[in-house]
């Protein structure tokens, strides 16, 4: 049965040699710029009325386009590739053995959970115009998404060890 990682991947278009795009660590860390960018372009809406569609627009072209939008790293040994990698493994879970404390593990839960809070904080501020509630909910929702990515650099820590493909994504 396929993942929602799974679909999701296949969306952005995250198909067999593209993953090692996603891998470039730009690629990671100008899609951490999104969430942020993403409700300034929605405050705009106070400001500039209905034209703030349009930078709206362009984030959500961005976050579309910014897997696929880097060349391969030209080294993977960073936290950043080791976590799309993990990512990769995490999407791919129903269809190969994870070690059962990353099977049984709640961390994907809670810190899905986390973002989600993070996320409810955040449209509350965009709706209301309370900053502290915008920058808070884009912070608790990084700041999940961080534990999460860190986690799944763990996990492709582990399963590198257990066969040669997950091996070779890291040079």
């Amino acid at each position: 049965m396929e993942t929602k990682e799974r679909r999701l991947a296949s969306l952005f278009g995250l198909e067999g040699d593209k993953w090692m795009r996603h891998a470039n660590p730009v690629s990671v860390w100008t899609r951490f710029a999104i969430l942020p960018v993403l409700a300034l372009a929605i405050w705009t809406y106070d400001w500039i009325g209905w034209w703030s569609l349009l930078p709206t627009a362009l984030v959500l072209v961005f976050m579309m386009v910014n897997p696929l939008l880097f060349p391969s790293p030209k080294s993977t040994r960073n936290w950043a590739s080791k976590a799309v990698f993990g990512e990769r493994i995490w999407a791919d879970r129903n269809d190969i053995a994870l070690p059962p404390h990353h099977r049984e593990t709640k961390v994907p839960v809670v810190t899905v959970a986390f973002q989600l809070v993070g996320a409810i904080f955040m449209t509350y501020g965009l709706i209301r115009l309370d900053a502290l509630a915008v920058v808070s909910g884009v912070l608790l929702t990084q700041l999940a998404k961080c534990w999460f990515l860190d986690r799944m650099v763990l996990l492709f820590e582990e399963m590198k060890t257990t066969k040669p493909e997950y091996a070779s994504w890291e040079y």
